[in-house]
């Protein structure tokens, strides 16, 4: 089974013909199990703005209110959902649009990522507390392609907005997956973020977590989750640019990227 995080800063919400829905539905097809659990930043942003409500990314992550998350949930588990799995029924893929609080797969608590040294309230933004695979088991064993949004509840149903890639990383986790790949918009990791030149080819789970302190931005909470599912329980990760889809194909057959290993 290989989960593939599709990352907000790839996905284009008004494209029709999508070529890395194409490859992941024809991949669905041909008989591969996957998960995808899809991001959607720009989205919100867009979203966010139209509303005039501020949530600033600090650290990584985006401090959210209770407006903000409004927004948030509409627009992932809304707009972008129902377009994905739209355009993936159209590939012909047996698609299920669905969030990460469907079926009991995941709920979570209150987030306090430390930020410069700090413990920082973000707001309705969460981290795993508990992750089941059944329910994604069951629908992938049946033949369909679960599409993810990575909007999820406290165990009161107090949805909270989580990060696309730490949502993947659970799920890749839990699923025991033979690999999670996350699809972003840079080559790989990069050994000293931000310096294109370091990109790192391959490294083991021990050495990831011994220079994880060091990334910064975006690139923060996707060490984080790379690092999560290989302790949780996927088996490989993978970190690759889809700004070109053909990297996709590499990936799933196994090459590309940066690849990280227990």
């Amino acid at each position: 089974m290989i989960v593939i995080k599709y990352g907000g800063h790839v996905l284009d919400e008004s494209q029709t013909d999508d070529p890395i829905i194409t490859m992941i539905a024809a991949a669905h097809k041909a008989g591969t199990q996957l998960v995808v659990v899809h991001g959607g930043g720009p989205a919100i942003n867009r979203n966010l703005e139209k509303e005039s409500i501020e949530a600033p990314i600090i650290g990584g992550w985006r401090k959210t209110s209770a407006e903000a998350m409004q927004v948030v949930q509409s627009t992932l588990s809304g707009s972008i959902l129902r377009n994905l799995a739209n355009q993936f029924i159209a590939a012909g893929a047996q698609a299920v649009g669905l969030s990460t609080a469907d079926g009991n797969t995941m709920r979570v608590k209150k987030f306090l990522p430390e930020i410069e040294g700090v413990k920082t309230d973000m707001g309705f933004v969460g981290e795993p507390s508990s992750v089941d695979g059944k329910f994604l088991s069951l629908i992938v064993n049946a033949g369909y392609l679960p599409i993810l949004s990575s909007v999820a509840t406290g165990v009161d149903g107090t949805p909270f907005n989580l990060n696309a890639d730490i949502a993947a990383g659970a799920i890749a986790g839990a699923l025991e997956a033979d690999q999670v790949i996350f699809i972003t918009d840079v080559p790989g990791i990069y050994r000293n973020w931000p310096d294109q030149a370091s990109l790192i080819s391959s490294i083991s789970l021990s050495e990831l977590s011994s220079i994880a302190h060091t990334f910064q931005d975006g690139m923060a909470p996707k060490v984080k989750a790379v690092i999560a599912s290989l302790e949780s329980g996927a088996k490989l990760a993978r970190v690759i640019d889809g700004t070109n889809p053909e990297n996709l194909l590499d990936a799933i057959a196994g090459t590309g990227g940066t690849v990280v290993s227990k």
